[in-house]
């Protein structure tokens, strides 16, 4: 009798290690997935696998999602969630399996993003998610803020896009302001030729040039860097499109917690703006962080803090369902 008891010890013992070393299981793959009718490329990564997922949706639009560089801004979440990077349409690995057949419109980014949150959800049995966005990333973390938040555990928006085109020209007269300050002959020219909304790619390109320069941001490969704005039409009219959102009217309150990570040096998406949006919205829960050392790129600038934010001060809030 004392020996099958210790057999049954043993046993429950086997299962209930094996369980957890299961379910402590890491995990780093990529992998494709039929998305908005096209092969779209993920990659997940996390030191558990049975950790809440985190869908983090970059800046653009037209930029990369998956590569080596964002190690330094999501590597320390690895450890607390099951970590998504995504190479959006037309962007990355997923542009290379293959271009979008169709014309590119928010509305097809938006709908893009739902069907992987629910491929997601599915294919790691989860009922809710995180979701971080960086600037252009915001428009399509807002949309599911706004439309699917009972998929979400919380929002993030990094350097949120709130009112575009009111930043465009906030942006723009400052930086004809500091061209005449500096004497700087070019970029008076140059800003001279700039209009909001913007009418072509060279404007968009002499605005983010003087911007970037003004606030010390070196641009490593200056003609990739021109090419993207003057050789880019489909993602050109895809940023106008969504400069016309503007969240202060059609978006007055979201139904699930929502958290703005807001660099104090912020011009591109402007940082009063930010604010201005927050302190108006309705949400259960809400906070602002500031980054006082960042302007547009808190993920490059302030990566360690803007992880110990999301995992010392927003995680703990989130009730996760088992």
């Amino acid at each position: 009798m004392i020996k099958i008891l210790y057999q049954l010890v043993f046993c429950s013992l086997v299962i209930l290690i094996s369980s957890q070393c299961l379910a402590q299981t890491k995990i780093d793959t990529t992998e494709v997935l039929r998305i908005g009718g096209i092969k779209q490329v993920v990659k997940i990564e996390s030191k558990d696998r049975s950790k809440p997922l985190f869908l983090f949706i970059t800046g653009g639009p037209g930029s990369e999602g998956i590569y080596d560089e964002n190690k330094a801004y999501l590597d320390e979440l690895k450890k607390h969630f099951l970590v998504v990077a995504w190479d959006q349409r037309n962007c990355g690995q997923t542009l290379k399996l293959n271009p979008s057949p169709v014309k590119l419109t928010v509305k097809l980014y938006e709908n893009d993003t739902q069907e992987l949150v629910r491929a997601l959800l599915k294919q790691f049995h989860q009922k809710k998610l995180f979701i971080m966005g960086w600037s252009w990333g915001t428009v399509l973390g807002f949309y599911m803020a706004s439309k699917h938040p009972d998929q979400l555990y919380a929002y993030m928006a990094i350097s949120p896009a709130v009112d575009q085109w009111l930043s465009e020209r906030i942006s723009l007269n400052e930086l004809k302001q500091k061209a005449v300050q500096e004497r700087n002959a070019r970029a008076i020219s140059e800003l001279a030729k700039v209009k909001i909304p913007f009418e072509n790619g060279v404007q968009n390109y002499y605005d983010r040039k003087w911007l970037s320069i003004f606030n010390g941001e070196a641009i490593e490969d200056t003609t990739a860097f021109k090419k993207y704005f003057t050789e880019n039409s489909e993602m050109m009219a895809l940023f106008k499109e969504a400069n016309y959102i503007n969240l202060t009217v059609s978006l007055p309150k979201i139904n699930c917690p929502v958290y703005f990570f807001v660099g104090r040096k912020d011009h591109q998406t402007n940082y009063s703006i930010s604010e201005k949006y927050y302190n108006q919205l309705a949400a259960p829960k809400k906070d602002l962080f500031w980054f006082e050392k960042s302007g547009h790129l808190i993920p490059v600038t302030e990566p360690e803090l803007m992880q110990e934010v999301v995992i010392t001060k927003i995680l703990p809030q989130v009730t996760l369902m088992k």
